[in-house]
């Protein structure tokens, strides 16, 4: 929430962050952060361990319309299913799996842990007002696994790994 909460004040923003695990909290918020550390399954776990979290995500982000951002596994669970040791079920909110990384050059390093440079895909208003492409915007990683998409509409921006 600090994070979040010097985001805001540098940025001019007046805003509440409300850490919680009470699903009806989730249900009644504006706009919804989904974070995520670790693996995929376990994420994805923890939003069912509390009673009515995973109806509560879907339900302010699909059915009353409210901006949702997913940062790292929390990105992920949007996915159809993550593929990290197991097969675990996702929000199925865009088309496709998250899968080990496989660079295509044999130097790379995984986990890939350092700064990339993202490139959008599309406009979008979640990046107005930030600089984007080699000079811009650059978003720091630390993982091993990615979603690979199936419809190109889906996807606002990329970072590329080795391929």
């Amino acid at each position: 929430t600090k994070a979040f909460e010097r985001a805001a004040r540098e940025a001019g923003i007046a805003a509440t962050i409300d850490l919680t695990a009470d699903a009806e909290r989730v249900r009644s918020a504006d706009r919804v952060v989904l974070p995520g550390v670790g693996a995929y399954a376990d994420c994805a776990a923890g939003l069912h361990a509390v009673p009515g979290m995973w109806e509560a995500v879907e339900e302010a982000a699909l059915r009353k319309g409210r901006p949702f951002l997913g940062i790292c596994v929390g990105m992920q669970l949007m996915s159809q299913r993550g593929l990290e040791k197991t097969i675990t079920k996702g929000l199925g909110w865009i088309a496709g799996d998250v899968k080990e990384i496989k660079p295509s050059d044999p130097t790379l390093k995984i986990p890939q842990i350092g700064w990339n440079t993202i490139e959008l895909t599309r406009e979008h208003p979640l990046f107005s007002g930030i600089e984007t492409g080699p000079k811009g915007l650059h978003a720091y990683f630390v993982h091993s696994y990615h979603l690979e998409a199936k419809n190109p509409g889906e996807v606002l921006a990329v970072a590329d790994y080795g391929g």
